[in-house]
């Protein structure tokens, strides 16, 4: 009798990479020796039902999907939008072809991470001639992800198997000591050259689902039930002229492409000077969705920026700043990865907290406005004193589909509905809006980024929405208030940004910034639209509508007076001054969720 097959189960999640990755690695390394520990290797990756709707996956339209729908508990929106589950299968696509090219493959499965390894485990246990060898799996920091690794580890002590949890390399640096930070990163590890093979018998996926073969049946199947909740699509129609900012596709790949272009074409050394950019390409560097993933990791860009800086590849040599050390820009595009792995320490630290409507400060004061969902059992609005009325609900529902009458807040939210994208500056300035100028509940807002935001990370997300909120590790808390009508004009000066995606403006025309002027009345139109001259509505064809007579706030400013900004829970259409100070406060700002 032959013996058994001993079959090592890797467990990816967020590490959808070869290269650099501590697992495939060290399964290479030891399948090289003639004494290993295993004799096949199979890699999984689930599609998780708590984070994703998987209810595409069940081709029977007679079954129902064993799982609640993926909805977000607060605000009811989905977890995962159709722009990011596609930037995701991409990635997922992505890694799959890579471990064929080695001798592997990606088995894909659907459901919660503790089924689809439970599944597979007694699939085995079940077939005589196969052994588990363990069940190996990457470290992440949130709750969600805790309570998997605690699962797996339960099912491998149940079925009588090794459980081994390795920490991921997500981290820029390991040490406590990070200056100078150029030095401090660990180097990375090269891809396998090959990988064990599969096992002869693989589990199928269990009912009622089944995987698609292809990447656009994979697509298609998490697209399908996301339904459009709440009428989006016939109010942020993709603006004549307008262009995505975030054009890519997912997996290691295009987002290897993606830094090598960063670096040949001089925005590496540009960052510092380009990063509060609003429109264009590569004003910042959207590595960010990428690294979410685990695409790849920021070591991977420390070191290929030091072989720029020092000159050692032909990658950037016409590029500025080739071989002449670190610049300004490689400088600052390292310390935005470092506020990554700062992130990932809050979680780390806070845990539950993360979602808490209190925050990382543990805020008890705060009177925030509620609003109710079908799909939330949230009891905050109760415990928390704060007020839940329809004209809350309604003001969230402009919010979202870029109609509150600000042009910096709707231009936002429309180029993120549609393109799954917006900058650094303006997401400070929505998460301002949203927390401190409506004072409404600030989670709705991160619930709202995680649905949409191709480069959603659990850590950044969550911990700059408490930042700017006021309740998260920001000692000025309350004090930081963002006027988007200043932040406008100091970096979207004629309104191109705003004109580009709120399309209702785009044709108002400007020019001067002359106090007085018809184009500079103009211009403070595109900022609020309802300080439009009537004339200019008139031609316009937007005097009667709703978001241009009735803004959901009346922000106070104006050209020869810089600063103000209404004060948190006023969204009542009166202007407020409690941001006097904000003109200096908001310089600062978040970090930028390393859109590095």
């Amino acid at each position: 009798m032959s013996p058994k097959a001993r079959v090592l189960i890797y467990v990816l999640r967020r590490d959808l990479r070869l290269a650099d990755n501590p697992i495939f690695h060290e399964v290479s390394r030891l399948f090289q020796q003639s004494q290993h520990p295993f004799t096949h290797f199979l890699p999984v990756y689930t599609f998780p039902a708590n984070q994703l709707e998987v209810s595409g996956f069940i081709s029977d339209s007679s079954n129902k999907s064993p799982y609640p729908e993926a909805r977000a508990p607060v605000s009811g929106f989905w977890r995962c939008g159709q722009l990011r589950a596609k930037f995701l299968a991409e990635s997922v696509w992505d890694l799959k072809k890579d471990l064929e090219r080695v001798g592997s493959d990606l088995q894909i499965r659907v459901g919660t991470v503790h089924d689809a390894v439970r599944s597979i485990l007694q699939g085995y246990k079940e077939h005589n001639e196969v052994d588990i060898a363990g069940v190996w799996m990457t470290n992440e920091e949130g709750v969600e992800e805790k309570r998997e690794e605690k699962d797996v580890k339960k099912l491998c002590k149940e079925f009588d198997s090794e459980f081994k949890l390795w920490v991921d390399e997500k981290y820029f640096v390991d040490e406590k000591t990070v200056e100078p930070l150029r030095s401090a990163p660990r180097k990375t590890i090269p891809a396998p050259s090959t990988l064990p093979p599969l096992p002869n018998h693989i589990p199928p996926q269990s009912e009622p689902f089944e995987i698609p073969d292809s990447l656009e049946g994979i697509m298609a199947a998490l697209t399908k039930p996301l339904g459009d909740d709440l009428g989006l699509a016939n109010v942020a129609k993709w603006p004549k002229g307008a262009e995505s900012a975030h054009p890519y596709l997912g997996g290691s790949k295009s987002g290897h492409e993606r830094i090598d272009h960063l670096i040949e074409s001089g925005s590496m050394t540009a960052y510092k000077d380009t990063r509060n950019g609003l429109l264009g390409l590569d004003f910042s560097t959207k590595l960010s969705a990428w690294l979410a993933l685990g695409c790849f990791t920021a070591r991977q860009v420390h070191w290929k920026l030091v072989d720029f800086e020092d000159g050692k590849t032909p990658l950037g040599k016409d590029a500025p700043g080739y071989g002449k050390g670190e610049n300004k820009g490689t400088a600052a595009v390292r310390f935005e990865l470092l506020w990554r792995d700062y992130m990932r320490l809050c979680t780390r630290k806070f845990g539950p907290r993360l979602f808490r409507v209190e925050g990382f400060r543990n805020d008890q004061n705060a009177s925030w406005k509620y609003i109710s969902s079908p799909f939330s059992d949230s009891t905050d609005k109760k415990n928390k004193g704060g007020s839940n009325d329809d004209d809350t609900a309604a003001a969230v529902l402009r919010f979202v589909t870029g109609r509150t009458g600000t042009g910096l807040i709707d231009a936002s939210q429309r180029e993120l509905f549609l393109t799954g994208y917006t900058s650094n500056r303006a997401r400070q300035n929505v998460a301002s809006y949203l927390s401190k100028h409506l004072g409404v509940d600030w989670r709705i807002g991160a619930e709202w980024y995680e649905c949409n935001l191709i480069d959603y990370d659990l850590s950044s997300n969550w911990g700059n929405w408490q930042y700017v909120a006021g309740v998260g590790n920001d000692p000025r808390g309350e004090s930081r208030v963002f006027n988007p009508v200043k932040q406008a004009l100091d970096y979207d000066s004629q309104g191109e940004y705003i004109r580009t995606w709120v399309e209702e403006l785009k044709d108002v025309k400007v020019g001067s910034q002359s106090e007085g002027t018809q184009d500079s009345q103009n211009l403070m139109g595109v900022f609020q639209a309802w300080r439009l001259p009537e004339e200019e509505k008139k031609r316009l064809g937007i005097q009667s509508v709703e978001w241009v007579q009735k803004p959901l706030v009346k922000i106070d400013f104006s050209l020869n007076r810089r600063g103000g900004g209404s004060k948190r829970g006023r969204g009542n259409g009166r202007g407020g001054r409690g941001g006097s100070r904000g003109g200096r406060n908001e310089k600062r700002g978040t970090p930028e969720k390393a859109h590095a």
